[in-house]
C-alpha cells in the first residue's frame, strides 16, 4: 500500500503531466526514494494509482536503471564502464571496490552498506573514470582515492 506521503507526492507530480500513466517515471522515483527500491507490491500499487496495468509500469520500471527492482544497500554505487571509463581506469576502481567491499557488481555488501553496479554511462567522459555514490558524483578518480571516499558513506 502506498503511503499518504507517496500518494501526495505521487498527486503533486501528476499536475505537470496530461495524464496520470505519464507520471510514471515519477512515481516509481518516488516510491524508491521512500523504500530505496521497488517491490512487485509497490508496483502493483502505483500501477493501480496511475490507472495502468502492473505490465505496463513494469515493462518502464525495468527499462530505465535507476529504478531498481530488487533491494539494494544504504548506499548504491555507480560505476561507469563506458568506453571512456575504461580508457582511464574502470578496470582499477572496479578491482579496488571488489576488494574493498568484497562484493561484485550486481552484488550488495553483507552488512548492507553498499551495492555496486555498473552503468553504462555518467555523461562525464571528459573527467573519466567516474562513479556515483547515492547522488554524488566523484570524477577523475584514482584507486588509492576510493577509500577516503567509502568513509564518508555509514
Amino acid at each position: 500500500m502506498l503511503t499518504e506521503q507517496e500518494q501526495g507526492e505521487i498527486a503533486t507530480e501528476l499536475r505537470h503531466y496530461p495524464e496520470k500513466r505519464a507520471a510514471c517515471i515519477e512515481a516509481l522515483k518516488i516510491v524508491q526514494r521512500h523504500r530505496r527500491w521497488v517491490s512487485d507490491e509497490s508496483l502493483r500499487d502505483i500501477a493501480a494509482f496511475l490507472e495502468m496495468t502492473p505490465e505496463e509500469l513494469d515493462g518502464v520500471a525495468t527499462f530505465y536503471n535507476l529504478v531498481f527492482r530488487r533491494p539494494v544497500g544504504r548506499h548504491v554505487i555507480l560505476i561507469c564502464d563506458s568506453i571512456s571509463c575504461w580508457i582511464m581506469g574502470y578496470d582499477r576502481l572496479l578491482s579496488r571496490l571488489e576488494e574493498r567491499l568484497k562484493i561484485q557488481p550486481g552484488d550488495t555488501a553483507a552488512d548492507g552498506r553498499f551495492t555496486l553496479l555498473p552503468i553504462v554511462c555518467l555523461g562525464t567522459c571528459d573527467h573519466a573514470p567516474a562513479l556515483m555514490i547515492d547522488e554524488d558524483l566523484y570524477q577523475d578518480l584514482a584507486p588509492e582515492a576510493l577509500d577516503g571516499i567509502l568513509e564518508r558513506y555509514e
